[in-house]
């Protein structure tokens, strides 16, 4: 249908670098004319893009000015949004990974568990979740909003207790900060409003982009391998390699010679070359992968 368009909701901030990464590797070159801008351009007619930040997509997304977009299930959750969950993008090299929001306290600090905070005051920007969180333990806390630099007012002793995000928690430590609990994981998350999802044309279009971007980011962590192999070394070289089902093996043009080609995880490469060179394989060529479809 050449008068479709799906509505995309790209993240502003933090996951934007590797969102449009991601996405350029999925086959949608996204750039922006200028940093100022909210609009990137994108090299498919049948989408508009416009570029929020992550706490604000769901709602724009639930409400229909949105058909689809991008962001983390905290803030899904923080919102309270009727969403569709299209899939999950977790990504382990950047920041589209798993993370968490957690309960911190400075170093010195006597409180050693929820139940310490009884009366006392924290700050976060994810208040709903962080109430929603101390009533299910019973806990009476006062909990504000932070509009930033939530690591500084617990250190400052403007309150008590913060509710932040961390990935490895290095920025906690930095700022000499103790976590008590995990209060929230959180993954990002590509999400469709509910109506638009029931139109068929749209959920095609969603289910496609979506279907490239797993497909690139699971391309992340992989590599392409090939080799030349003589006929008598062929069994020992197959049984050194990993592959996502089996190696693919086709004879070459010189006798006695076959061409193995596999795909595995990038980190074992520099453990199996070695290896697969002792075994005989020769012409050995390593090669990155765009996107790994399963």
């Amino acid at each position: 249908m050449k008068n479709e368009i799906l509505k995309l909701g790209l993240p502003k901030g933090s996951l934007q670098e590797a969102t449009f990464k991601m996405f350029r590797k999925a086959g949608f070159a996204v750039s922006l004319p200028s940093e100022r801008s909210y609009f990137p351009s994108i090299n498919d007619p049948q989408i508009q893009v416009v570029l929020l930040r992550a706490q604000e997509m769901s709602r724009y997304v639930e409400d229909g000015a949105l058909d689809c977009g991008i962001t983390g299930n905290d803030w899904v959750t923080e919102n309270g949004s009727g969403v569709a969950k299209v899939t999950d993008l977790i990504y382990a090299k950047q920041s589209l990974n798993k993370v968490r929001w957690v309960l911190a306290v400075p170093e010195g600090s006597s409180i050693r568990s929820i139940k310490d905070l009884s009366g006392k005051r924290i700050a976060t920007e994810l208040v709903n979740v962080t109430k929603g969180y101390f009533k299910k333990n019973k806990v009476d806390v006062e909990v504000e909003f932070s509009w930033g630099a939530t690591e500084v007012k617990v250190s400052a002793g403007l309150v008590d207790a913060i509710v932040e995000l961390t990935e490895t928690g290095s920025s906690l430590r930095a700022n000499k900060l103790r976590e008590i609990a995990t209060i929230i994981e959180s993954t990002t998350q590509f999400i469709a409003n509910k109506k638009a999802y029931e139109n068929i044309w749209k959920k095609n279009k969603i289910g496609q982009i979506a279907l490239l971007l797993k497909g690139a980011i699971a391309a992340e962590e992989k590599v392409g391998l090939k080799m030349n192999v003589r006929e008598a070394d062929l069994k020992k070289v197959l049984a050194i390699l990993p592959a996502l089902k089996e190696p693919t093996v086709s004879g070459l043009s010189d006798r006695g010679w076959f061409a193995v080609e596999t795909i595995i995880d990038e980190k074992v490469v520099r453990i199996l070359i070695p290896q697969l060179k002792k075994a005989g394989a020769q012409g050995l060529i390593e090669y990155p992968l765009n996107k790994v479809i399963y």
